[in-house]
């Protein structure tokens, strides 16, 4: 995996302050992307042990909420396994941060039986989600007023919660 950028205090992304890391590679080439350049795959530089160490280390202060993944799109099949491994470890690591992640996936498609996005890692990964803000941008949909979202069809999901019930549910923002 490549990924195209990581931002150590991001607060755009996510509730708090968050590291964000945006991944290379997508296949859904939404009409507007803010970053077409990272829908290539091979954008940027390599994911490495590395990169792993220099996130964890930028996550582990206090003051940082957690991680939000973007791109391109971390829930491309070659994305998830590779993300997989590091989601584990930061878990592990710092199991009081949450991880977002944003797909052009819609959170039905990734759980459907056969449907390209979803793989052997799918499962794991989205129980290891704490939100995933889900759908393709759409231009025509674009509202800048909305809060963590770029177009009126994208929904911020609460996974542990749409996981259980087995359907989408809304996340709730704690006051």
């Amino acid at each position: 995996m490549y990924y195209g950028n990581i931002k150590n205090c991001d607060i755009a992304d996510g509730p708090g302050v968050r590291v964000s890391l945006f991944v290379s590679g997508c296949t859904n080439h939404c009409e507007g992307c803010f970053q077409p350049e990272t829908w290539n795959f091979c954008f940027g530089e390599p994911f490495t042990e590395r990169t792993e160490r220099e996130l964890l280390d930028m996550l582990s202060p206090d003051y940082i909420a957690g991680l939000t993944l973007l791109g391109g799109d971390p829930m491309e099949p070659e994305n998830q396994r590779a993300l997989l491994p590091f989601l584990r470890r930061l878990r592990e690591e710092l199991p009081g941060k949450t991880i977002w992640a944003y797909s052009g996936y819609t959170f039905e498609t990734l759980r459907q039986e056969g449907s390209r996005p979803r793989i052997d890692a799918t499962d794991e990964l989205l129980g290891l989600l704490d939100v995933l803000v889900d759908g393709p941008f759409v231009q025509a949909e674009k509202d800048i007023s909305l809060r963590f979202r770029g177009s009126r069809n994208q929904r911020i999901l609460d996974m542990p919660k749409s996981l259980a019930a087995g359907e989408a549910v809304l996340w709730e923002e704690k006051q």
